[in-house]
């Protein structure tokens, strides 16, 4: 019987089943971990809801099957509190161990989300050492780069692979993502190339988490999880910035925090 995490962020939600190491949960044989992402819908027990339900459906299992679930992201409480997760526990902790789990070199966790960013440092046994966030402004955020990128009539997906193309990068001055988008319109009306532009937002992104960076304090190995970590300029500006290359996931970085909580469910619940 599978053990559950679900992560309801501000953006996207994403469930997780994992194996309880004795049984596999489908007749295929070989699979070890099920993994679903969705947008979020205005009540985050609806989207755990739906994020669960759907993977669940998709693979022949309910919501009996699970064995126990433990819930994180800012919906964390509200899940556990409609009886869809057993437990609750912080992203913070869930991406520390999430990445840790799957890469045990990890010390330094890079993690971008919707409306936050953090910097997680873990020890040897994965476990949580220091953190910071910010979660104060939109700047440093996935939401910042999802509204430049409209801006630019591009979508999110597309920002990285289009920064990677710029031979040089326009400089955003304004740490505000209002003023930022502002200025962005400015170099467009200039006739600035897009690519350009697309590098100077990433490269703004960049210099943001690099202010986390310094105050947590750098160990390598280092890894970036969240959705951002799907962006390749942002990535590849921050290894230059720190010098050293990232560690790359096995898994989607997206479904880190719930993969994180499913491996907590498996700790927890496998010892009842």
């Amino acid at each position: 019987m599978p053990f559950a995490g679900i992560d309801v962020g501000s953006l996207t939600a994403q469930a997780v089943l994992i194996e309880d190491g004795k049984t596999p949960m489908l007749k295929t044989t070989g699979v070890k971990l099920l993994s679903k992402s969705i947008r979020v819908l205005p009540n985050p027990i609806d989207s755990a809801r739906s994020v669960m339900g759907e993977l669940l459906d998709e693979n022949g299992l309910s919501w009996n099957d699970i064995t126990y679930c433990v819930s994180t992201g800012y919906g964390r409480d509200k899940v556990q509190g409609e009886g869809l997760a057993q437990e609750n526990i912080s992203e913070i902790s869930c991406h520390g161990l999430g990445a840790f789990s799957v890469s045990p070199q990890v010390r330094t966790i890079v993690d971008i989300g919707g409306q936050d960013a953090k910097v997680i440092r873990v020890d040897k046994k994965g476990e949580l050492v220091n953190f910071v966030m910010n979660d104060k402004c939109a700047a440093g955020t996935g939401r910042f780069l999802e509204v430049m990128s409209r801006t630019l009539g591009i979508s999110f997906e597309d920002l990285g692979p289009l920064a990677k193309k710029a031979r040089s990068r326009v400089e955003l001055s304004s740490r505000c993502s209002i003023f930022a988008e502002t200025e962005v319109l400015h170099f467009l009306q200039k006739g600035d190339n897009p690519s350009e532009i697309a590098a100077g937002i990433c490269r703004s992104m960049a210099d943001r988490v690099m202010a986390l960076v310094r105050r947590v304090g750098l160990e390598k190995e280092v890894m970036m999880t969240g959705g951002v970590a799907k962006n390749v300029a942002v990535r590849s500006e921050l290894e230059r910035m720190l010098n050293i290359r990232m560690l790359t996931p096995s898994l989607d970085p997206q479904i880190m925090g719930a993969y994180g909580a499913a491996i907590f469910a498996r700790r927890v619940g496998g010892a009842r």
